[in-house]
């Protein structure tokens, strides 16, 4: 009889936490749609109408950003929560970077669709994986338990491993995704091991709130053998995670897999998954490991600088422009680490890094969504004339192509009354504040530096005659949608930006 009584007793002990749907209905809405688009094109016996995949993707990202709009609204009103017994938060951060991976899911789903039709590849797969890749980085950016935020993270890479090497008629995209495939499993490798040796330290996975990593640390750092567990264990998750965000010496994949990836998938990458890794960053080591700040800060400020230089100089000697902006993407995660070291002093400094953060990976998000969505457009049939040859004499045949480009390029350079100026003003502020300014000096300097690159490929549409006088430059709807809504936003932004300073101070400040 007691044999038969325990499985029942085991069965109470292990029942679920109570969920609220609500709070989650944003991961809902594009794991929904994903399944809709995959079962019901798979179902369905002939093609879905001409641009259905992109719509009903670009809906799912607008639907999803509207709810983290909505669930913010709930957070200053009712103050952050967590949710299924405090494995995922509803904050100001998770909110911030949602919306921002939003955003730029709803510019891929518009430049991706004439793309696939152009190379004659259209299907619903490519689709499906942008919102499951999508809604791996939410979980990444809301996760407060390590383990969840090894399921994002894996959901996010898997779908951009194959996403890398979606294009079948081209033997480079293959190449790309396989190379990210091997070199990413071993940094995914790398964070697991990281979780396994914190929670020998700790006990536990969860990060913040009652028997948390938090917690547990005031008691783990008095004993050296612990504490040896915890920093080591700390050094992984960051090797990890600097692989995701492309930060040197972990960057040596970017170039290739962004060189050969299809030019929509390059741009998404570039803007949702490196948005992910930083929310994740943020969560796991910052904002949940502040008593450790004296083992990692100096790991952060090396890794920061590294970044900075080294993509700001292998940037300019490039001669392919998808290769130009992938150092460039290097460039632009030093920029953000910039900020991670400011927010690791804590304190009102540390208040003002993360609201730098949080800037920042917004505009670039966007930023660097419509030079992707140009370069797509200039690739042409085939996506493979990203030469500097390829942009010479844009000026000329697509005047306003080529001065929506500049604008995206000046943005990235930091020239005043754009986007990028102020966020790049933002985290050398807050690194100034953290009295920080050997790094914020440098962070200038490679800014300086960066510039020649952008000008570089501005001479070549606007200066010189070459291959753009030839194949003329189509322009479809979506793609010059998904150009015109990044140009327009780094401009008000460049222009006017106090409100979306004022909305990243406030999600700085709504913690859980």
């Amino acid at each position: 009889m007691n044999l038969l009584l325990a499985p029942m007793q085991q069965a109470e002990k292990l029942a679920s936490p109570s969920v609220n749907w609500g709070s989650l209905t944003p991961l809902l809405v594009l794991l929904g749609t994903g399944l809709v688009l995959l079962v019901g094109a798979a179902l369905s016996p002939r093609p879905w109408k001409r641009g259905m995949y992109a719509t009903m993707t670009a809906g799912a990202a607008i639907a999803a950003g509207v709810l983290q709009f909505v669930l913010w609204s709930g957070t200053v009103h009712h103050g952050p929560k967590a949710l299924v017994k405090d494995a995922i938060v509803v904050d100001g951060p998770s909110l911030f970077i949602g919306i921002s991976i939003c955003a730029a899911l709803l510019l891929a789903a518009l430049v991706t669709d004439n793309y696939l039709r152009r190379e004659d590849i259209d299907s619903p797969e490519v689709y499906g994986l942008y919102l499951m890749a999508a809604l791996g980085g939410l979980v990444m950016a809301a996760s407060n338990d390590l383990i969840v935020l090894f399921l994002g993270l894996e959901t996010l890479s898997i779908a951009l491993y194959v996403l890398a090497a979606a294009h079948r008629k081209r033997i480079e995209s293959q190449e790309a995704g396989l190379k990210y495939f091997v070199l990413g499993g071993f940094s995914s490798a790398f964070f697991l091991y990281g979780i396994a040796l914190i929670y020998g330290a700790t006990g536990t996975t969860k990060l913040r709130g009652t028997e948390s990593i938090k917690t547990a640390l005031s008691l783990v750092v008095e004993t050296d053998k612990n504490r040896a567990l915890l920093v080591v264990g700390v050094a992984l998750l960051l090797v990890g995670l600097a692989f995701k965000v492309a930060a040197v010496p972990f960057h040596s994949w970017t170039p290739d897999v962004y060189q050969g990836a299809p030019t929509p998938v390059t741009g998404f990458m570039a803007s949702a998954a490196k948005a992910a890794a930083f929310g994740a960053l943020l969560r796991s080591v910052v904002l949940s490991m502040p008593e450790l700040r004296d083992d990692w800060r100096p790991a952060i400020w090396v890794l920061a600088i590294l970044t900075l230089v080294v993509g700001s100089i292998l940037a300019v000697v490039q001669t392919n422009v998808k290769r130009m902006l992938a150092y460039s993407s290097i460039s632009h995660a030093g920029f953000i680490l910039v900020g991670i070291e400011a927010a690791a002093h804590g304190g009102e400094s540390g208040n003002r890094g993360v609201a730098s953060i949080l800037f920042y990976v917004l505009t670039y998000a966007v930023l660097v969504s419509g030079t992707f969505a140009v370069a797509t457009l200039v690739g042409r049939s085939g996506d493979a004339a990203h030469s500097l040859d390829s942009y010479k004499g844009l000026g000329k045949q697509r005047p306003l192509l080529a001065l929506t480009l500049t604008v995206f390029l000046l943005a990235q350079a930091g020239v005043p009354l754009t986007s990028g100026f102020v966020a790049k003003f933002s985290v050398i502020t807050a690194a100034a504040d953290a009295n920080s300014y050997a790094i914020a000096i440098i962070a200038m300097l490679s800014a300086v530096i960066g510039a020649f690159l952008y000008l570089r490929i501005i001479v070549s549409m606007f200066l010189e005659e070459g291959d753009a006088e030839g194949d003329k430059v189509a322009i479809p709807f979506g793609t010059g949608l998904a150009v015109a809504i990044s140009a327009a936003f780094t401009l008000v932004v460049g222009f006017f930006p106090g409100w979306l300073l004022t909305l990243a101070k406030d999600a700085a400040g709504r913690l859980f």
